[in-house]
């Protein structure tokens, strides 16, 4: 059988003495860095809030919202049993341990009240940092692949690839963090590059990302079918589903409802007589 033996990549970026700076943390690091780079630009092309100095200030909000609700929502979501018995584990981030699904609840958290705080559409702030979200994916997936985690279900596939460690039992695999850097991080950040040159879709608060929430949602739905389940938790709903695609469900629901919604607000702001404003926003 044809297959790819994992390359021999170091975890470790640069050591530095006892500093070791790990590809991982490049990632995040990367992923926080452009996709801030992105929504300022973006911001810059719209008068309306939120500005540039608006994400300036929501930089550290957004960090913090996503590591914190990665580390919980990876507890609560993926092994709740072993941290109720090791409750102090649950702070050992460098231990590894995240959840998208509980970054995104944490990043929602923060833009409901940054944008509060600042006094503009949370669905503003919310549709560019969805247009940036794929950024960070793509890097962290590959991070993903550079760690030899995460990676896929048995295939006998030409592009399989042979993981090293015992739990990946020495057998070909699908690369399943390069599909997932494809889909949630490349195509993904193209559709929503593309709607977002249009002023059209711009003045829907909210259609940005509900599209963000479908895509992601189905593009992990997909995507987990080539994935092996997570040892801990295996297969759920009778062996038909993992918790990946069970999380991401709502995700699809969730962002057809916003979808709707700033349809309907678009349309009714087109039937509005001219000259009359209306200071709410959804």
């Amino acid at each position: 059988m044809l297959a790819i033996l994992f390359p021999a990549i170091d975890p470790v970026a640069i050591q530095i003495g006892p500093l070791a700076i790990r590809w991982y943390a490049l990632a995040y690091l990367i992923g926080f860095v452009a996709g801030w780079r992105y929504c300022i630009h973006l911001a810059r092309k719209d008068e309306r809030p939120p500005t540039a100095v608006d994400f300036d200030d929501f930089l550290t909000w957004a960090v913090v919202g996503v590591i914190l609700g990665g580390r919980i929502g990876y507890v609560l979501f993926y092994n709740t049993g072993y941290y109720l018995s090791n409750p102090l584990e649950a702070l050992a981030v460098w231990h590894g341990g995240m959840s998208f699904h509980g970054g995104l609840l944490g990043v929602m958290a923060a833009i409901l009240l940054f944008s509060r705080r600042r006094g503009f559409s949370p669905l503003a702030l919310g549709d560019l940092i969805a247009c940036a979200a794929p950024i960070g994916l793509f890097f962290g997936r590959i991070a993903n692949f550079v760690n030899a985690e995460l990676w896929g279900r048995v295939a006998d596939v030409p592009w399989a690839v042979i993981f090293p460690g015992e739990r990946a039992g020495g057998l070909p695999r699908h690369p399943s963090q390069l599909y997932e850097a494809a889909l949630e991080g490349l195509v993904l950040f193209a559709v929503l590059a593309v709607l977002a040159r249009r002023p059209s879709v711009r003045a829907k608060p909210g259609l940005l990302a509900g599209i963000f929430f479908i895509g992601y949602g189905l593009s992990r739905i997909f995507a987990e079918y080539f994935r092996e389940p997570d040892p801990q938790l295996g297969f759920l709903l009778g062996g038909h589903a993992t918790m990946g695609q069970i999380l991401s469900v709502p995700m699809v629901l969730f962002g057809l409802a916003l979808v709707v919604h700033a349809r309907r607000r678009g349309r009714a702001e087109g039937r509005r007589p001219a000259g009359r404003a209306d200071a709410r926003d959804g």
